[in-house]
Parts: structure tokens; C-alpha cells; sequence
């Protein structure tokens, strides 16, 4: 019972997720404004990470979870990049 509802679950988490990252696309490629699309960077970045840790917990590894961290990390580092740039015109001063 426990498992056919945690695959369930799953299986409508990564549903879920398909539709954000999917909308989070639309509004990167259509955004008005750059800073629209330097948040729906940050928003697909994260669907797509935890769409990674979906798979991991799927899977039962936890190489995936690594993945993710690191996938984090680098969006992290690159949105801030971005919005430095657009606030200033530079990256590194």
C-alpha cells in the first residue's frame, strides 16, 4: 500500500514539476524585462533540480542528490552573476 502511494506521489510530484519548469520556459523565452528573465532562470533551475531529486528518490541512489547540489550551487552562483550585471553593468569590479 505504502509503496504504490509513494509512487503515486511521485509520479504526480514529477507531473507537477513538468508543468512549472514548462511554464518557468515560457516566461525565460517571452519574458518583457531582463529581470523577468533572470527569475525564470531561477525557477527552472530549481524545477529541474528537484525533478533530479525525484529520480533519486525514484531510484533509491543518492548520486542524484549530489547532482542536484551542484546543479544548485552553479544556478546560484549564475543568478547572481545576472542580476550583479543588470543592477551594475559589471560582473567583477
Amino acid at each position: 500500500m505504502t509503496e504504490a502511494l509513494l509512487h503515486w506521489g511521485l509520479l504526480a510530484a514529477h507531473a507537477l514539476l513538468a508543468v512549472g519548469l514548462a511554464l518557468a520556459a515560457t516566461r525565460l523565452i517571452r519574458g518583457p524585462r531582463a529581470q523577468d528573465r533572470v527569475l525564470a532562470f531561477d525557477a527552472v533551475y530549481l524545477n529541474a533540480a528537484l525533478q533530479i531529486v525525484m529520480f533519486g528518490m525514484r531510484f533509491g541512489e543518492s548520486g542524484y542528490l549530489e547532482a542536484a547540489l551542484v546543479m544548485t550551487l552553479l544556478g546560484f552562483a549564475s543568478s547572481s552573476a545576472l542580476a550583479k550585471f543588470l543592477m551594475r553593468g559589471e560582473v567583477i569590479e
